[in-house]
């Protein structure tokens, strides 16, 4: 007889606990975005709607800008660093191929015996952090760091109007726990591997190894196709999420897309057919697209400005390179 293999208790749901964001100190304004390009602040704003973003120092690294993001949301879990059983961090501006950023994450919030991995899904990868975390806490009990970081100012191209004026930087953090009810739903993700070369680094990076003179590696964007994208099909997958959860599109509180574009935001809205009661985040007017960091940063803002209250139901919508996409129903903390 052969042995079985032991199997671990989790907890019989996971919830959200508490949320953290950090937002570098230079603030960005359109004028200065577009130094380099040929562009305005009146085409930026009624394009995307950014009117500032916030670009970091050289002493604003993704360790300090995530450390300070996750305290914070550990503080407001109720939790210690100690009581943090993994990290998981979404990136794709950490500029070491490794070791991974959580596991600095992990070091720095003195969550020492945590395991850490990160996620590389562009500006959908925070909510694929949120729903793998889910299942942990769901199989193995403890309480997960969810960390959304980035330094897009180190990977853009000040020369490139696609890109220069829409990124910004910052970090943002939840804490995902044990719950008596349900506090996350199911997951609807996927991705359209065939439109991969719709948001692309330039090169790859033994570019640099076999010519040494050549540009760094920058990000790039076929903006029109991203756009066409993301209004014709994440409207459809946001609608999955809320029937996955067992909701109607009526009893959201609030939506929390990412923010790549007010426009996309506001045709998604439309689409969705979501009351005009439902608040809408739109942290992008003032952080920029901060991609994997979005929407975590948005989830605080909304929180902090009383937009949105704890105990709220909120469905969360990241897209993104790959083409790659996540939606989740969750409880905010």
């Amino acid at each position: 007889m052969k042995a079985e293999i032991a199997v671990p208790m989790g907890a019989p749901h996971s919830r959200i606990l508490g949320v953290g964001a950090y937002r570098p100190r230079r603030v960005v304004d359109n004028a200065e975005a577009c130094r380099h390009i040929d562009s305005s602040d009146e085409w930026i704003r009624s394009r995307t709607g950014i009117v500032t973003r916030r670009w970091a120092d050289p002493d604003e690294t993704l360790g300090v800008m995530a450390e300070a993001a996750a305290l914070k949301a550990i503080a407001a879990a109720g939790i210690t660093p100690h009581d943090v059983t993994c990290v998981i961090a979404a990136t794709f501006t950490h500029l070491m191929q490794t070791p991974a950023i959580a596991t600095e994450i992990a070091h720095r919030v003195g969550a020492d015996r945590a395991a850490g991995f990160d996620i590389s899904a562009g500006c959908a990868g925070f909510v694929h952090g949120v729903v793998l975390a889910s299942d942990a806490v769901r199989a193995r009990g403890g309480y997960v760091l969810v960390v959304g970081v980035e330094r897009m100012s180190d990977i853009i191209d000040l020369k490139d109007r696609s890109t220069a004026f829409i990124f910004g930087d910052g970090a943002g953090a939840i804490v995902v726990g044990p719950s008596q009810t349900p506090g996350i739903g199911p997951a609807v993700w996927g991705a359209d591997g065939s439109q991969a070369d719709a948001i692309r680094q330039s090169v790859p990076w033994n570019t640099l190894r076999d010519h040494p003179d050549h540009p760094f590696p920058a990000l790039r964007q076929d903006g029109q196709r991203v756009f066409r994208w993301a209004v014709y099909e994440m409207a459809k997958v946001a609608v999955q999420a809320i029937e996955a959860a067992g909701i109607r599109p009526e009893d959201l509180d609030a939506f929390i897309p990412h923010q790549a574009n007010e426009r996309i935001i506001d045709s998604m809205t439309r689409s969705m057919g979501l009351p005009s009661r439902v608040t809408v985040a739109k942290d992008i007017v003032t952080s920029g697209n901060t991609s994997g960091a979005s929407i975590p940063m948005a989830m605080d803002a909304v929180l902090a400005s009383g937009e949105a209250a704890s105990g709220d139901t909120a469905l969360l919508l990241g897209y993104g390179a790959g083409l790659s996409y996540a939606a989740v129903v969750a409880t905010l903390p």
